[in-house]
């Protein structure tokens, strides 16, 4: 018989899980209403990483809309936000040289004026700081490993991870039992294809009546440029090379702070062909002749990658359920063409939060804050999200060029008239069924890193800053352990060893035939695995809290 574990409580009217900009934005507005109101609230935030901002990487270049009602002050505040878009430009790569497509013709909802390039890593420090100083309660490095049910199935809280577990699951002298943290209301925050979110989702049902959810990778470098080089406020984005027509994805390049260049690659994880590389893809558009004079004499000083949702407003779930919500990219609220989410994240951390003020003020608990998607369906982060409804659908279906034109139409016909032509389309397959077969497919062929402009898995993996404790249980856990070698070489060439960007998956090649290998140690968080994997075989667990990639200016 199983020993019980002895855990101790906390309560509190809120449980955030997730520091990032949706659950930051929840506790700041919840201590914000109190203040005016007068009355007390008490709020925890959980974060899994080893401080707040550690885990948070976005390209970015945000919307200040949704900071401007949060915190309408946050220029006198210190926020590290200085740098606001001073070009914007879109392009077509071929393979040796590119088309600028001119700004007139991109519908207004595509312009970057009146955003800035930001850190967004650095932003959530700032916006934890805010929420310390108004009496929220943060602790890093506590990750919420379980949901806790109460007796009619309402979510009543949380249970953080376990301290102190060996690989092979016995408890080590430093052994410490996570503790229950219990809340009127729970707010899930913890961005793109989050543990906990992923089984509520599945549990109530929140996606019955919707699309699937889609998803990106989005993988990013930061870089040191020489400061002739330097353009504060430049934004680029592009599309075309070295993807094929049938792949959507694009680059971004941004210019911001002390000479820095954030340049990333975004793959969407509905591709087809199982040899290709979203990793290697990225090293090999950084040597395209419009990218390459910027990073050259610069030195290459972060590297990160995340999964991104882009099935917008087709795919988002119902947002509330008894006893907690869904906030941020949890649900899925990013603007694909926009490359933009953080702003919709803050607005539905505030919703969320207005919803669970609200009921705990009318002395009700652990029911469902219906308000809360009453809310969202009448905001302008709804509408955001529906007027771009059909650029990803177009893009899936009829590739790069095409769907950009059937896409740029339908933005343009929202803008002026707001409707579409076209209703709303559907996104079909979720992206683990969409790849082929290696039969059926040409491997790929990625020419080898420079070490100046390109460079390896592992090099890169360690200016993430990643570690995890060696000795725990491996968080990467199998279905069945057969299925890699059995199932998925044979049929799709093991595509782990592929899409995954950090080196985690790998076919060792013995005397003895085959071996899949898992590197769990080399992990970045990103969630691919648990989004691509064609037999969902991998569910991604929380490791021991702290653990994963630690991004300073990400």
């Amino acid at each position: 018989m199983a020993e019980t574990v002895q855990r101790e409580s906390m309560d509190y009217d809120v449980v955030i899980v997730g520091a990032g900009p949706a659950g930051l934005s929840a506790a700041i507005r919840l201590k914000q209403l109190a203040a005016q109101t007068g009355k007390e609230i008490s709020v925890c935030v959980l974060e899994k990483g080893s401080e707040v901002g550690a885990h948070i990487l976005s390209g970015a270049v945000i919307d200040p809309i949704g900071l401007n009602e949060l915190i309408p002050d946050w220029k006198t505040k210190g926020a590290p936000i200085d740098t606001p878009v001073t070009a914007d430009r879109f392009y077509f790569f071929g393979e040796t040289g590119a088309i600028r497509i001119p700004n007139i013709i991109m519908p207004p909802l595509m312009s970057n004026h009146g955003n800035y390039v930001v850190s967004l890593s650095n932003l959530c420090k700032w916006l934890g700081q805010q929420a310390e100083a108004l009496g929220v309660e943060i602790y890093p490095g506590f990750p919420a490993a379980q949901v806790l049910y109460g007796d009619k199935g309402e979510v009543k809280g949380v249970i953080t991870g376990d301290m102190g577990v060996a690989k092979d699951g016995h408890h080590k002298d430093s052994y410490t039992p996570g503790m229950e943290l219990h809340g009127k209301y729970t707010l899930f925050a913890e961005g793109a294809r989050g543990s906990c979110s992923k089984q509520l989702i599945a549990r109530y049902r929140l996606h019955e009546g919707r699309d699937p959810q889609k998803f990106g990778i989005g993988l990013k470098e930061l870089w040191e440029i020489p400061k002739e080089k330097h353009q504060p406020g430049l934004v680029v984005h592009a599309m075309g090379w070295p993807l094929t027509n049938d792949t959507g994805g694009g680059l971004f390049m941004y210019h911001w702070g002390a000479n820095y260049c954030s340049i990333g690659f975004v793959v969407h994880l509905n591709y087809s062909n199982p040899y290709l590389s979203p990793f290697d893809e990225f090293q090999r558009v950084k040597h395209h002749p419009k990218v390459r004079p910027f990073l050259e004499g610069g030195k290459r000083i972060g590297y990160g990658a995340r999964a991104i949702t882009e099935g917008g407003f087709q795919s988002v779930p119902k947002l509330a359920f008894p006893g907690g919500a869904l906030i941020g990219c949890a649900a899925g609220f990013v603007n694909l063409p926009r490359i933009k989410g953080s702003h919709n994240a803050m607005k539905t951390g505030m919703m969320g939060a207005e919803a669970a003020f609200a009921a705990i003020s009318a002395g009700r608990a652990n029911d469902t804050l219906d308000d809360y998607d009453t809310a969202y369906r009448n905001s302008h982060v709804c509408k955001d999200l529906k007027r771009v409804r059909n650029v990803k659908p177009f893009w899936s279906k009829m590739g790069t060029v095409p769907g950009f034109l059937f896409g740029g139409f339908d933005m343009w016909t929202n803008q002026l008239f707001g409707f579409s032509f076209f209703g709303t389309l559907k996104h079909g397959k979720p992206d683990y069924a969409t790849l082929k077969l290696a039969s059926q497919c040409k491997p790929i062929q990625y020419p080898k890193p420079d070490g100046t402009i390109s460079f390896d898995k592992l090099s890169s993996v360690f200016l993430s800053n990643t570690n995890h404790e060696e000795d725990q249980p491996v968080h990467l856990v199998l279905k069945d352990p057969t299925i890699p070698i059995r199932v998925n070489l044979p049929e799709y060439a093991e595509p782990a060893q592929r899409y995954c960007p950090a080196a985690v998956y790998e076919v060792v090649q013995e005397a003895s035939g085959p071996r899949f290998q898992i590197n769990a140690q080399n992990c970045v968080h990103c969630k691919t695995c648990d989004i691509k994997d064609p037999s969902q075989n991998i569910n991604w667990q929380t490791p021991e809290g702290g653990g994963g990639p630690n991004y300073t200016n990400m």
